[in-house]
């Protein structure tokens, strides 16, 4: 039967001082009032039965996704008890799906990205998952058309049309962010998409791929499938989880798998509209811009001679005023404010750390 994994486990540091401990960038209503989360189970509707839906997190932010999202079970919150990066976030939840149903096929998809139009998008799925149920020793990702060369993005090279499958290909290499020059190369190529971190693949197949690649996290998974659903669970999945190796599926699994020739890996093509919102930036793309490049998300806001902003705050009585700023990220919260240059957003994960060293965990 079909499955599907929603990862929703980052910290979102990025995302400060809106994304905290106690309300993590997934669970920010800051869509039109949803949350990324929401948004992204919203879009496996019809996909994909409720009972056969997991979503893999932090075992602290149990409670507040059962309180956000009042119609999903409990046991479909797969609780990390510590973050181990991916390989463990896809791993975990394969190991449970095929203890009960050794013929699961798994889709991966995360809690980061907004994707439109949701059905072209289910179409896509769809597809990826009829390659792994018809060539089970196939690993599904889904590449995004550029927009631009960015450098920010992993790369998927394509190969070959997959033969009796829409918009599929063979997947050639997998390839790191590249330097400006390079990213040009690739677009203007049309071989290339970026790498959506979105997967569809038999369980079976992915966990026989992380024995052979990465044997000490398959047995350690094997452990928690083992246990899972008896009294042993909890004790078990508490020792064994943070000793997984912490390294993305990417460089685990999908890069040496390129390379097997035990493995077929295939990249279905999405020409949709995507966004990763995992900075300030990106989150300023989902807001109109006012005639002078202005996006704001706050309920009572005065700019003056002021171009190409970004102003946020959660605080509906405080009014944020600016005169002559540009270029600017400005996020007010009742604890903390921000204000960066919006070509420095990348660096509000180092400020984080140098909030955590100076003041401890009060504003994190």
């Amino acid at each position: 039967m079909r499955y599907a994994t929603v990862m929703a486990g980052g910290s979102g540091t990025r995302l400060w001082p809106m994304s905290r401990a106690g309300l993590p960038k997934q669970l920010i209503p800051f869509i039109r009032g949803r949350s990324l989360l929401e948004i992204a189970v919203d879009r496996l509707a019809g996909l994909v039965a409720p009972e056969r839906q997991f979503i893999c997190t932090g075992e602290k932010h149990r409670r507040q996704i059962l309180a956000a999202m009042p119609g999903l079970a409990d046991d479909r919150i797969l609780g990390e008890p510590q973050g181990r990066d991916t390989l463990a976030a896809v791993g975990f939840p394969a190991a449970v799906a095929m203890r009960d149903d050794p013929d699961a096929v798994m889709a991966v998809f995360t809690a980061d990205h907004l994707i439109e139009p949701i059905d072209d998008f289910q179409r896509r799925v769809e597809i990826g998952y009829r390659i792994a149920e018809q060539n089970p020793n196939t690993l599904v990702t889904f590449g995004i058309k550029p927009t631009h060369a960015a450098t920010g993005f992993g790369y998927v090279e394509m190969g070959e049309p997959l033969s009796g499958f829409d918009q599929a290909y063979r997947t050639v290499r997998f390839v790191e962010k590249p330097d400006r020059q390079t990213a040009e190369q690739y677009v203007a190529s049309g071989r290339y998409a970026w790498n959506s971190g979105m997967f569809v693949w038999r369980a079976d197949t992915l966990l026989q791929c992380i024995r052979r690649y990465k044997p000490d996290a398959h047995a350690d998974l094997m452990r928690i499938a083992d246990a899972w659903g008896t009294p042993e669970q909890a004790d078990v999945l508490e020792a064994v989880y943070p000793t997984l190796e912490k390294i993305s599926v990417d460089f685990a699994v999908m890069e040496p798998a390129s390379t097997d020739p035990a493995v077929e890996v295939a990249t279905v093509s999405m020409p949709l509209r995507w966004l990763d919102v995992g900075s300030w930036p990106a989150y300023g793309e989902t807001l109109e811009a006012d005639p002078s490049g202005n996006r704001t998300a706050c309920n009572r806001v005065v700019l003056l001679d002021s171009s190409n902003n970004l102003v946020v705050g959660d605080d509906p009585d405080h009014l944020i005023a600016a005169v002559g700023i540009e270029n600017l990220v400005v996020v007010h919260t009742r604890e903390a404010t921000l204000i960066c240059r919006r070509d420095h957003a990348e660096k509000i994960k180092q400020l984080h750390q140098a909030i955590g060293e100076k003041f401890g965990d009060e504003y994190l």
